[in-house]
This record gives structure tokens, sequence and C-alpha cells, in this order.
């Protein structure tokens, strides 16, 4: 079942859905909070994944971030790595409210960006039990660095000075620059980035997931915000309480993930899900199903019930 929620975050309306086990429960049930990627909405990925663990008896709250989507924010399209995380935290507020849900049992799943904004979440967080995270990618990593690490740092230095330029522009009056997310065919896509870029158009930008509310701008004051942020820095805070990391074989991100794994502290694991992308795990059923059947196990193991 999916019902329709908004929650307040640091005073912006934010808009979900919380994908609830068909049934009645005996108790309050496990929950798991779930954010989607950069630009991405709760309809695509993060919804399919709340769903999917719904059926394994959570509830599953799958949300806009704020700026995007459904919810509140101004300028649209911003993307503010310091208010992401706190829209994670925020949805931990909204669950904890719920009389159908157990607020000792609630754990966290982070996709792509979300990945990376999920490790700091937890980190100050203690009522989020369990940290799970798909894709995970560190979103300034990938700025600075490029998504295969390989960026030439000259890359980074023109956006900031594009960033720098967008603010005065504003501050005179030109309202809020954006740039475009994506290029305009799936040919420029793999010319510009790769089988990585493609996967990203095609997702984003065709019938495959394509949504009217998905991002396809985002304004050029976002790339400051993200630049100097850091979604591994205090990854190792989340011990003693449970990581898993669930990452394709064939993932060009992957290298982010395994950074933040070897800063985390134990209890974690770092699973590959083998002939995976970037992209494959947002919705590619014979590598989706896998990394949900993981990641229901580690939530049912991590978030059981206390014993009386």
């Amino acid at each position: 079942m999916k019902t329709d929620v908004t929650f307040p975050s640091a005073g912006l309306k934010l808009v979900g859905h919380l994908h609830t086990p068909d049934g009645e429960a005996e108790g309050p049930r496990p929950a798991v909070v779930v954010g989607h990627p950069g630009g991405g909405v709760k309809e695509q990925t993060a919804g399919l994944y709340a769903r999917r663990l719904a059926e394994h008896g959570f509830a599953a709250l799958a949300f806009d971030a704020a700026h995007q989507g459904e919810s509140e924010g101004v300028p649209r399209g911003l993307e503010d790595p310091a208010h992401r995380v706190e829209d994670i935290k925020a949805a931990v507020s909204f669950l904890t409210t719920r009389d159908d849900v157990d607020p000792d049992r609630i754990g966290a799943l982070g996709i792509c960006a979300s990945g990376g904004y999920v490790l700091p979440a937890a980190a100050t967080d203690h009522r989020i039990r369990a940290v799970g995270t798909v894709s995970a990618v560190d979103i300034a990593r990938q700025l600075r660095q490029g998504a295969d690490g390989a960026q030439d740092p000259a890359v980074i230095q023109g956006m900031l000075d594009a960033a720098a330029a967008a603010r005065t522009a504003e501050a005179h009056g030109a309202g809020v620059p954006s740039f475009q997310l994506f290029p305009d065919t799936a040919e420029q896509a793999r010319a510009l980035g790769g089988r990585h870029g493609f996967e990203g158009f095609e997702y984003y930008c065709t019938d495959r997931a394509r949504h009217p509310r998905s991002a396809t701008s985002l304004t050029w004051s976002s790339v400051d915000r993200m630049t100097i942020f850091d979604a591994f820095g205090f990854v190792d805070l989340i011990a003693p309480r449970p990581l898993l990391m669930i990452v394709g074989s064939e993932a060009v991100t992957s290298w982010m993930a395994v950074q933040a794994f070897q800063r985390a502290r134990s209890p974690k694991e770092l699973h590959w899900i083998d002939g995976a992308s970037h992209v494959d795990l947002y919705d590619k059923e014979q590598y989706v199903g896998p990394a949900v059947s993981k990641l229901a196990d580690f939530f049912e193991t991590h978030l059981a019930k206390a014993a009386a």
C-alpha cells in the first residue's frame, strides 16, 4: 500500500510516499527511509526500492528532497548537501511520530548521491539503527574528480568560476542561473560521459524512467555547495551500528564506495552485484532483485524486535 505523506524539513514541506505491507500488522513495524539519487524523484528508483522493501515487511518512506520534485523550496533545482542530510533526519523524525512504526527500529537506505548523504546523516543521528547504500557516491568527489575519478582538475575550477559568476548575476537581478544536467541526445551523452553518461541519459531522459518532476537542470549555486561537501569524512561514527554498501561490479563509480568502506569501522559489509553498472542497480530486475534480497536480510537482522 502506498500513502501520500508530508513532513517538515528545516521549514520546508517535503512530500513523500510511505510504502507499507498489505494486511494488518501485529504491532509497530520496522521502517526504512529511502533517499533518491541527485536529480531523481520518489517515483523512480527510490520508490522502487521502498515498494520492494515493503513487500518484505517494512514501512519504507521515499520522499522528494527539498527544492526538488513535489517538495517545497525556492529556487527549484537546488542541490544543497547540508539540506539533503537534514531531509533524511527529518524523514526519520516523521516516522517516529507514526503509531504504525517502531521508533527504535528505523534504518536508512541511500541510492547514488543519497548513498553519500545517508552516511553523515546516520553518523550524527543515532535514531538510524542500520545503514544501507546502493551505488553510493559522494557528490563532491564526483564533481571534483569525475565519475571515474580521472577528471582534469581544471574542470571543477571552471565550474566554480561559472558558479561565482552566477551568484553575481543573481545579485544584479538576473534571476537564478542554472545548468543542464543531460545533453540533448543519447549520442552526445555517450560522447561526453561514455557508458555511464549514456546510461544516466537513458534512465532519466527516455521512457525507461523519465518523470516530469525529475530535475533536468540544477542551479549554479548548487556547485559551490556541493564541491566542499565530504560524504565520507565521518563515516567511522556510524559504528557500532551496521553498514551495508551494495555496488555493481561494472560501476565506474565504485571507487567511491570502496573509499567510504575503507574509512568505516565494523560492523560493515561491501557487497558486489556481479555484472551491474551504477545505473543498472536503479531498475533492472536481474540486479535490483539480488540487491533488495540482500538489503531485506540486512534490515531484518539489524532492525529485529528487541527481546522482551
